[in-house]
């Protein structure tokens, strides 16, 4: 169980990947909002149930309902990978009813330990795929993540293609939001690094985000340049999974953009600003190298925040520390 959010969700897939080959003869039911049910397509012996949260699995009697709708299924083991209150409720009734339980330990007071600004220790951090597989071995599963397993890149429909053409250029896909401010790389180096990648027509330069406003800067960066199209909402959600697998390599934030890419096997760049990836974090198989940090130097209290949430005065321009050269030099390198 695993209800939210996008990037966190995404995240358990190399995990579960992972398992159900180790593992072929356990069928898994993946418990998750109805939204991110695409995920896990196409994955042997895993079945998808969607948590109502609206109606049918709406409040304390709606997981009472939510644990009686999963009990029909005959689940022998219950691994709760989030850990609130809501799937604390339904652990407890496969526990009361003699089921096998495991639930993920988020590491707090080690995340507490990284983030305060004073007497910090900083230090790499389990990262939440480790802590995944954690939960598995409480339940007596083995999951070797040595050798990662990632799906074939998708077929692309004809109406990507109307929209980005046939590849015939390396594809570079750019996400340059997040849900907090502090892990937005600034819009007027962000705009740097798109012109400069856009000067080389062997690249195509795909944008990624949603929402009114976001569709609106986007268009601003890719105003007059051939080579760089605004993805936002031009495809449905399904679509961008299957274009996301195509890239070459992905420039994302500290978001869930980050995890979709890596969790489909593409290489993926990241920034951080009020986060750090030693907070265990850092997208599925990526080399520590393809995460381009603020400088602590700078900016010693760093990171403030596991989530990004907490804003520190005298931090908002932490981010313009990553030169956009660097950005550029390394994503130019990892698509190669």
């Amino acid at each position: 169980m695993r209800l939210s959010a996008m990037g966190d969700v995404a995240m358990t897939v190399p995990v579960l990947r992972a398992f159900v080959k180790q593992h072929p003869q356990v069928k898994i039911t993946v418990i998750s909002r109805p939204f991110f049910k695409p995920f896990f397509e196409g994955i042997p012996n895993i079945t998808f149930f969607a948590f109502d949260e609206k109606v049918r699995h709406k409040g304390f009697l709606g997981l009472l309902r939510l644990f009686q709708d999963l009990k029909g299924l005959n689940i022998d083991a219950f691994a709760d990978l989030h850990n609130v209150l809501r799937s604390k409720i339904v652990r407890n009734l496969f526990a009361l009813s003699g089921k096998k339980t495991a639930s993920v330990d988020k590491g707090r007071a080690e995340k507490k330990a990284l983030t305060q600004p004073e007497n910090k220790v900083f230090k790499q951090l389990p990262t939440m795929f480790e802590r995944h597989v954690k939960v598995f071995e409480q339940l007596g599963f083995t999951v070797d993540l040595s050798q990662a397993f990632f799906p074939k890149k998708a077929v692309l429909s004809p109406e990507i293609l109307a929209i980005i053409g046939e590849k015939s250029q390396k594809l570079i896909g750019i996400a340059p939001f997040a849900q907090y401010d502090s892990k937005v790389y600034p819009l007027d180096l962000m705009q740097e690094v798109i012109n400069q990648l856009s000067k080389n027509l062997e690249y195509k330069i795909l944008l990624f985000g949603g929402g009114k406003k976001e569709i609106e800067i986007l268009d601003s960066f890719s105003a007059n340049k051939e080579n760089v199209i605004n993805m936002a909402g031009k495809i449905k959600f399904q679509q961008e999974l299957q274009l996301i697998s195509n890239l070459d390599v992905m420039l994302s934030m500290d978001s869930g953009n980050a995890h979709i890419a890596a969790m489909l096997g593409v290489k993926v760049i990241t920034l951080w600003g009020a986060t750090h990836p030693y907070a265990g974090f850092s997208p599925f198989n990526q080399p520590l190298g393809n995460a381009l940090v603020s400088d602590r130097k700078q900016y010693p209290k760093l990171p403030t925040s596991v989530y990004g949430n907490k804003k520190v005065d005298g931090y908002e321009d932490a981010m313009r520390t990553i030169a956009v050269d660097s950005i550029t030099k390394v994503l130019i390198g990892v698509s190669k």
